[in-house]
């Protein structure tokens, strides 16, 4: 279980005495954007250049700084963050900045992974006060300095606490999120967050404070699970959510059919320790409500995503086959005895119902809470499952578009709302003793 500190103070003193001299020198800053990287040496500047040109465009008056976490690149990240600059995107902007953009680089310290590197952030962001904050991916290709502005403007003037990006992406990029990540956390919480772990967000000085207050930061989530910690956190805790559009997100793009175990582990593991976490806060909350919406819902292109559907459920067959025993150690026998059922020999006619997976993804949220077996033999025996609902996903929407694709994970999504009583029930139960 992930356990919270006694809210207080929020501690500092993590930041190398280095930055934090070169924070002090610049006394204060009104908004600040942080970019984790590491290796991101060829898409970095870039991502700079925009948040320059965005915060000339959209807070010429405010004193900002752009604050690059490096977690040890070898490329020349940061030799390309410190030589970034607006260049000739200072031709088309309406107006200049009244006051310097302050750039700093650093490594991180602590635990490599990206919690590490957003702990720095955050702290800095105490540090100096800043009254509006985000954080942007170092590997975006699709950034603008519209960005900037749909990051910030929700904190600094409409006082919210978190903004959580909207993007259009292309059906088959961002599966985990589809399928699993973003289902759970709706039905459990009850807000309709589209991206839970998007990766670019906006936040503010007091949800800051409250995270650097929270002991998980000598913990697997700092190193892995720090996405959905941050938005479950915000949801749990009462802080005011929105979300704002960004348009398209491209960057580097995985198939899913590829090995994405680790991934799958770390994010569905996460996803269940604050489960336990927040027990009191999901239970006996029924159905969803929209969050407030910043920006300007378009289409736009987006990058094709290519799928080896064939290996998907070839893993999946061979989960079936090997996996048995351990399966019936942690699912209801009703849902293994419908898994058993699935015939992946036609790949056009396979489906794996999104009935019988909400299923599948309580039972195992429950056997990880009663510690059934080994939990991280658990997760693993997950991603064949996870795959084979990839597949059936990627064969149902072969032909559909972006508005026909939202609409079937909508019902996905009221799938898992609709079954969140069965999760209940089972909650408090062991495997061994089912009701």
């Amino acid at each position: 279980m992930i356990r919270s500190k006694k809210t207080g103070e929020p501690d500092t003193s993590f930041l190398p005495e280095s930055l934090r001299e070169e924070l002090v020198k610049l006394g204060g800053v009104d908004v600040l954007v942080g970019i984790p990287s590491f290796n991101n040496a060829t898409t970095i500047g870039h991502v700079v250049r925009a948040v320059h040109a965005g915060f000339a465009r959209y807070f010429p008056r405010a004193r900002t700084l752009v604050l690059n976490a490096d977690g040890g690149s070898t490329d020349g990240t940061p030799e390309v963050v410190k030589a970034a600059e607006v260049g000739e995107r200072r031709l088309i902007l309406a107006r200049h900045p009244l006051r310097p953009v302050h750039r700093l680089t650093t490594p991180y310290h602590g635990i490599p992974g990206k919690g590490s590197a957003l702990r720095t952030v955050f702290g800095a962001a105490v540090l100096l006060g800043a009254k509006a904050c985000a954080v942007v991916d170092a590997d975006l290709r699709s950034i603008t300095p519209e960005w900037v502005d749909w990051l910030l403007s929700p904190v600094l003037r409409e006082g919210f606490d978190f903004v959580a990006p909207l993007y259009r992406r292309h059906k088959f990029d961002g599966t985990i999120t589809n399928s699993l990540v973003y289902p759970v956390t709706r039905a459990l919480y009850g807000k309709r967050i589209r991206q839970p772990i998007g990766g670019d967000f906006g936040f503010s000085q007091a949800l800051a404070r409250f995270w650097l207050t929270q002991d998980v930061w000598d913990s697997h989530v700092a190193r892995f699970g720090i996405d959905i910690w941050m938005t479950t956190t915000a949801l749990a805790q009462g802080f005011k959510v929105c979300q704002s559009f960004l348009g398209a997100k491209i960057h580097d793009v995985k198939d899913p059919g590829l090995d994405l175990t680790a991934m799958l582990v770390h994010v569905a593991g996460a996803l269940f320790d604050l489960m336990e976490t927040y027990e009191t806060r999901w239970r006996g909350l029924r159905d969803s409500e929209s969050t407030p919406t910043f920006g300007f819902p378009y289409a736009v292109a987006v990058e094709p995503v290519h799928v080896n559907v064939e290996r998907m459920l070839r893993i999946f067959t061979s989960g079936l086959r090997d996996l048995r025993d351990v399966w019936a150690q942690v699912l209801h026998p009703d849902t293994l005895r419908e898994l058993t059922l699935l015939k992946a020999e036609d790949p056009q006619s396979f489906r794996f119902p999104a009935s019988l997976w909400a299923r599948v993804t309580y039972d195992m949220a429950v056997a990880y809470h009663h510690k059934v077996i080994h939990r991280e033999h658990l997760l693993r025996s997950l991603t064949p499952l996870y795959l084979g609902r990839t597949a059936s996903f990627v064969l149902e929407t072969a032909q559909a578009d972006a508005e026909e694709v939202e609409a079937l994970l909508e019902a996905v999504c009221l799938e898992f709302e609709k079954q969140k009583p069965y999760l209940e029930q089972r909650w408090g139960t062991p495997p061994g003793g089912i009701p």
